[in-house]
């Protein structure tokens, strides 16, 4: 009986997270009079300072216009202009060369209905191109049989080879009943 209650108060509770958690993402965000819906999408997502971003919304409607504001990360205000079909609107600003590493928020008002919509920009000192991905095997001492040098190689193999023919010995001993 007891853990039949707690599975179905498991699966009570579980339901009533994801309930929540789908009833929390539906929800706008009401900031005064406007509505944050984070629909600001920011291209490309990761800048260098002193490179250009692209910013796109579909808030405000075909054909609807936009003002953007990037003074977060120091770029003031740019317009987003009316775009055609699912784009929406869409402007673009140069992010400072003075711009210090971090995540910022960028921010464009509907020129209709006043919705303002967010999206994050994130400045990095070096770009997605001139990343340099580590190469090569991990120095972390010894351990692995498959090292540069072979005599630590097959030391490793003979180590373990004893060791395999010792427990194959000790085993077959005890089978037979002689004793250890």
């Amino acid at each position: 009986m007891r853990r039949t209650a707690r599975l179905l108060t498991g699966t009570a509770l579980a339901a009533a997270v994801v309930g929540l958690t789908t009833a929390a993402t539906a929800a706008p965000v009401y900031a005064g009079d406007a509505v944050a819906t984070g629909g600001l999408t920011v291209y490309p997502s990761s800048v260098v300072p002193g490179e250009r971003a692209v910013v796109t919304t579909a808030v405000c409607g075909e054909g609807g216009s936009a003002a953007g504001d990037a003074s977060a990360v120091g770029a003031g205000a740019f317009p987003l202009a009316p775009g055609t079909g699912e784009d929406g609107s869409t402007g673009h600003f140069e992010v400072p060369p003075s711009a210090q590493p971090g995540t910022y928020e960028i921010v464009a008002t509907c020129g209709d209905d006043g919705r303002r919509v967010t999206g994050d920009l994130v400045v990095t000192l070096t770009s997605a191109a001139e990343q340099v991905y580590p190469r090569g095997s991990v120095k972390t001492g010894v351990g692995g049989a498959l090292g540069p040098d072979p005599v630590q190689t097959a030391a490793g193999v003979a180590a373990l080879a004893v060791a395999a023919a010792g427990g194959t010995w000790l085993l077959h001993r005890r089978a037979r009943g002689d004793g250890i």
